[in-house]
């Protein structure tokens, strides 16, 4: 029986289609050259110290719906920045998330902060629009591509200066991420399949990833506390989005979750 997902995967794909009509992968190609060099992604989650936060910018979801009309992505970043996240991470996708390429270079611009493209990728089209629009890194997401389209695309993202994010949920997936020399991996403790959460996933998959890798926490990170939980079990970095653009000051909520006030 089709999952979210694979209906997600299937609306991608249609969309990468049309894309290629409008402005043929040559053409987009074309203005690579004009993009401004990528900041290293990994280097700001590898750093020393504690636990790193990515901060997301996203309009709406699925599961919650609006999160908060009429966000301004230059304010919202700038909170992040200034309650001391280590990058953000901005969700292009239309339909499911309000999301757009826009969104992603108003973002960039406004902070010197890395930034991650949070797409459903599915074709190199998408790879190559990530990099024309700032991107300093690109979402992969292990459920949505066979072996196949999972090396290519990550190979992509690394020979346009990108840091490639590869994300699982499933722990079967685990030995495909590791077998591409990933080194940063996103554990979402959310099943897109169905869109439940649970944070202890992350930690359940911990020991089975290597201590060189950076391990991304992605979804149901709400406070301090889980934050202390995840810090403590060492987990690297965490992504965070819903939880503080729901909240009345979303810079501020990203500083409390950081412990900064």
């Amino acid at each position: 029986m089709p999952t979210i997902l694979d209906a997600i995967v299937a609306r991608k794909r249609l969309e990468v289609a049309a894309a290629r009509v409008r402005q043929p992968l040559g053409v987009l190609e074309s203005r690579l050259a004009d993009a401004s060099p990528a900041r290293d992604f990994f280097a700001a989650l590898s750093a020393p110290g504690p636990i790193k936060l990515i901060a997301e910018f996203k309009r709406k979801s699925p599961s919650a719906g609006v999160i908060r009309p009429g966000a301004g992505v230059v304010e919202v970043v700038q909170g992040y920045a200034r309650a001391g996240a280590a990058a953000l991470s901005v969700l292009t996708d239309g339909e499911g998330f309000g999301g757009s390429l826009a969104d992603l270079e108003e973002a960039r611009a406004a902070v010197p902060l890395p930034v991650l493209r949070k797409e459903f990728v599915v074709d190199l089209y998408q790879v190559v629009e990530a990099r024309v629009h700032g991107a300093d890194a690109v979402l992969l997401i292990a459920e949505c591509l066979d072996d196949c389209h999972l090396r290519s695309l990550y190979a992509a993202i690394l020979d346009l200066g990108m840091t490639p994010l590869v994300e699982l949920h499933d722990a079967d997936q685990l030995p495909r991420v590791l077998a591409l020399g990933a080194t940063l991996i996103g554990v979402n403790n959310r099943d897109l399949r169905t869109m439940k959460t649970d944070i202890d996933h992350v930690l359940r998959l911990k020991d089975r990833v290597p201590e060189e890798c950076v391990l991304v926490a992605e979804s149901g990170i709400r406070s301090r506390a889980d934050v202390e939980r995840l810090e403590a079990a060492g987990i690297g970095a965490m992504l965070v989005g819903e939880s503080l653009l729901a909240s009345p000051d979303p810079g501020v909520a990203a500083g409390r979750l950081l412990g900064r006030g």
